[in-house]
């Protein structure tokens, strides 16, 4: 049976979009997501502040507690939560006194291919020095992805960008909330309503 010149471009159109379909859409951007890490942000700067004794928390205090809340959020499961999440022992205190154990599952192995110890060739697409270049440096960006393969390492960048634009939206709008909360009081009751604007952002 011969096919229609009709059937032939319809097959390949279909074709087509089943090759561009659209990635699924990233659990970073979920309004649950944001939620969960904005509560776990406010425990992480709460830990923070009292562990250090004093009113008020330096810079790297509240970087460490971000990244700290960022990682736990993200449950541990990718490898440069796990390197926000270990590579600093303060960090560690800080954000087991927030929200204690993480379960963390252990990755599958690959399996073993006997025949040789050769490495696997690189994607054709992935080729070139210039490429090779680009990938080291985004591999010293992302923590902990320095001894990753191409494909791994962009997925484990763009799941790293997504997390943090929702770090970035977060903080946004903690700070806007400080701002009307303190504006809205006396400077003598600014302590107490920056606590109490904490309470309700989280909540």
């Amino acid at each position: 049976m011969i096919s229609s010149p009709c059937s032939t471009s319809a097959a390949g159109r279909k074709k087509q979009r089943t090759y561009f379909r659209s990635p699924p859409e990233s659990k970073w951007r979920s309004g649950s997501q944001q939620l969960i890490y904005g509560r776990r942000l406010f425990d992480a700067l709460r830990a923070a502040r009292s562990g250090g004794g004093r009113s008020a928390i330096s810079s790297r205090d509240i970087k460490n507690a971000a990244d700290s809340a960022l990682a736990l959020t993200a449950q541990a499961q990718t490898r440069w939560s796990r390197a926000l999440l270990f590579g600093c022992c303060s960090r560690r205190k800080v954000l087991l006194k927030a929200a204690g154990k993480i379960r963390r599952r252990r990755p599958p192995r690959p399996a073993r291919k006997f025949g040789g110890n050769a490495s696997p060739e690189p994607t054709p697409m992935l080729k070139g020095k210039k490429v090779t270049d680009r990938l080291c440096v985004l591999s010293r960006i992302v923590p902990g992805c320095q001894k990753l393969s191409a494909p791994c390492l962009l997925e484990e960048a763009a799941d790293y960008v997504a997390a943090l634009e929702l770090q970035v939206k977060t903080m946004r709008a903690l700070a806007d909330a400080l701002c009307a909360s303190s504006l809205s009081s006396p400077s003598r009751e600014s302590a107490p309503s920056t606590a109490g604007a904490c309470d309700e952002f989280a909540s």
